[in-house]
């Protein structure tokens, strides 16, 4: 399975992503500097998290201008299927290939912890054999990943079967949208279901080691469908 993992100045997950992706897959994905323009015709293109050019200016902004996403976004144009996990999500927003915004916490602070999510398998693509209803607990960190679209584009979100993701209740505990997305939304798709966008970090969550294979599960299935 060929896939590319796009890193910029600032990156730091994706030596985490390459990791998984490596082990579920059994082929090293090849890495494409955010400089270089040729990804050539991978099965699947990863955008990692982490902190791109710092995140100045807005979060995924500066990066999304690179001439690597420049390719990237030809290569969704002609059906190929992209995945972007929190920074990476926020690249994909700001380069155009999914709606919405990714604004400032609810809360205005930085959160890291376990969030339960639930699978909304609507037969897009790159969802895969991930089941209707499943809840997977998979870990948020991030600044600014409150989902937000004015009330047409979310009307649009939901009629096209574009959430992917949903924060879920963990029992009967109330605080379980870590940041106050609309519709407690943690992941969308395109509307073509080839590029997918997420907050939490499924790389995070590989085994038992570090808590619980849910990750490992999400990712399987997601690169099964790509292949």
């Amino acid at each position: 399975m060929d896939i590319v993992v796009i890193t910029f100045p600032g990156s730091n997950c994706d030596r985490d992503i390459i990791t998984a992706a490596a082990s579920i897959t059994g082929h090293q994905p090849r890495v494409i500097w955010h400089k270089d323009s040729e990804i050539g015709k991978p099965d699947l293109v990863l955008v990692p998290g982490g902190f791109s050019f710092g995140d100045y200016l807005r979060c995924g902004a500066i990066a999304a201008r690179s001439a690597a996403m420049e390719s990237v976004y030809e290569h969704a144009l002609r059906g190929g299927m992209v995945m972007g996990i929190c920074n990476g999500f926020q690249i994909l927003i700001e380069t155009g290939l999914l709606p919405g915004a990714l604004i400032r916490n609810k809360g205005l602070k930085f959160v890291c912890r376990d969030t339960v999510l639930r699978v909304h398998q609507s037969d897009k693509p790159i969802m895969g054999e991930l089941k209707d209803g499943a809840e997977l607990v998979i870990p948020v960190a991030h600044n600014e990943g409150q989902f937000f679209a004015d009330e047409e584009t979310l009307r649009r979100i939901e009629d096209n079967g574009q959430i992917a993701f949903t924060y879920a209740p963990a029992g009967s505990k109330g605080d379980y949208n870590p940041n106050g997305s609309a519709l407690d939304i943690a992941g969308i798709t395109s509307e073509n279901g080839k590029v997918l966008g997420l907050m939490p970090h499924p790389e995070r969550r590989m085994s038992a080691e570090v808590g619980g294979a849910d990750g490992r599960t999400m990712l399987t299935r997601i690169f099964e469908a790509c292949q």
